[in-house]
C-alpha cells in the first residue's frame, strides 16, 4: 500500500468520508472564527488565534493527524495547523511592536496582513478540500 510522500503529489491511499467531512467542519470552524473578527470590535487575526471555534479545530487536526497520514487529506490537516501556529506567530509579533509607540504603525500593517493572510488560507484550503485536491507543501 502506497503512503502519502510530502514531497510527490502523488497520493494513493484514499481517506475515509467522515475524516474529509471532518476537514471540511474545521475550515468551516477557521470561518467562524474570522467572521468573528470582522463582525466585532476584535482584529480578524486575533479572533483567530484567540477564539474558540479555531482553538477547538486546531485541536481536532492534531487529534485526527495520525487518522490521515498517507493520504492526499494530511496535506490540508498540516495546512490547517500552519496556518494556525503562524498566525499566532505574527500576532505575537505584533504585539511586541505595540509595546512602543514607534512600533504601533507595524502593529497595524502585521495586523492587516496577517488578517488577509489567513482569510487566504481557509479560503484557498476549503476551495481545494471541496475539489478533493491536496494542500501544496509548505
Amino acid at each position: 500500500m502506497a503512503r502519502y510522500d510530502s514531497s510527490s503529489p502523488i497520493v494513493v491511499d484514499v481517506p475515509r468520508e467522515g475524516l474529509i467531512t471532518l476537514a471540511h467542519i474545521i475550515y468551516g470552524l477557521h470561518a467562524i472564527a474570522l467572521f468573528s473578527g470582522v463582525a466585532t470590535s476584535a482584529t480578524i487575526v486575533g479572533s483567530f488565534v484567540s477564539g474558540l471555534p479555531s482553538i477547538v479545530a486546531v485541536i481536532l487536526n492534531y487529534v485526527k493527524r495520525d487518522a490521515v497520514r498517507g493520504t492526499w487529506l494530511d496535506s490540508h490537516y498540516r495546512w490547517q495547523i500552519r496556518t494556525f501556529w503562524f498566525a499566532l506567530l505574527w500576532f505575537g509579533i505584533a504585539w511586541l511592536m505595540a509595546v512602543t509607540i514607534i512600533g504601533l504603525p507595524i502593529f497595524f500593517g502585521i495586523i492587516a496582513v496577517a488578517g488577509l493572510w489567513v482569510l487566504y488560507r481557509v479560503v484557498r484550503g476549503w476551495i481545494n478540500l471541496s475539489n478533493r485536491v491536496p494542500m501544496p507543501v509548505d
